[in-house]
């Protein structure tokens, strides 16, 4: 063919980019005609995700700002993955009924009272209890994450498993074939 590389590159990307947006789109819909209800509760926590992201800007502390950050990139993860796989939904039902909405009440408060620039020892206790809490529900959405995981990576690790032990028993272990190819030579 008479194309050249980066042409034939760029219009292999914008392909692939174009086919990803169609299935992507193709699996929205689909979730919200199979399943409306959860369609309607992971566009609320897009929603209250996308609020925890443009108050980050916001807010002074820098501590708090980073722990936010992650926040929203676990809860943009467990959205996608129970968009991907919604029998998943039952393990996070809590975590959209209530841990993400009361996140971001915490995140508007604090930037309520750290807005009104309150310097006493109510605000100071309030900042330290606030900061706190956000770093607990951190640990607790990325156990969230990992949970959603949990039975994948048991059985991925079944597989490498079993997978070894068939190369061991067919004389392909990494092993036994170092050991074979030095015996040839």
């Amino acid at each position: 063919l008479g194309v050249s590389v980066f042409p034939s590159l760029a219009i292999g990307a914008a392909a692939f980019a174009a086919g990803e947006l169609v299935f992507r789109t193709n699996v929205v819909k689909s979730l919200k005609e199979t399943n409306l209800s959860l369609y309607e509760t992971l566009e609320n926590a897009k929603k209250e995700n996308k609020h925890i992201l443009d108050s980050i800007p916001k807010l002074e502390n820098d501590e708090l700002k980073k722990t936010l950050n992650e926040i929203n990139n676990s809860v943009d993860k467990i959205i996608k993955t129970i968009e991907k796989d919604p029998t998943k939904e039952k393990k996070v039902k809590n975590f959209f009924d209530y841990y993400l909405p009361v996140t971001v009440k915490l995140v508007d408060r604090y930037d309520e009272i750290e807005n009104q620039k309150i310097n006493s020892k109510d605000s100071k206790r309030f900042y330290e209890n606030t900061t706190k809490t956000i770093n607990e529900i951190n640990d607790v959405f990325k156990k969230f994450l990992n949970n959603l995981y949990q039975s994948d990576m048991i059985d991925t690790d079944v597989e490498i498993k079993v997978l070894n032990s068939m190369l061991k028993a067919d004389g392909l272990d990494k092993n036994e074939l170092n050991v074979k190819e030095d015996s040839h030579e």
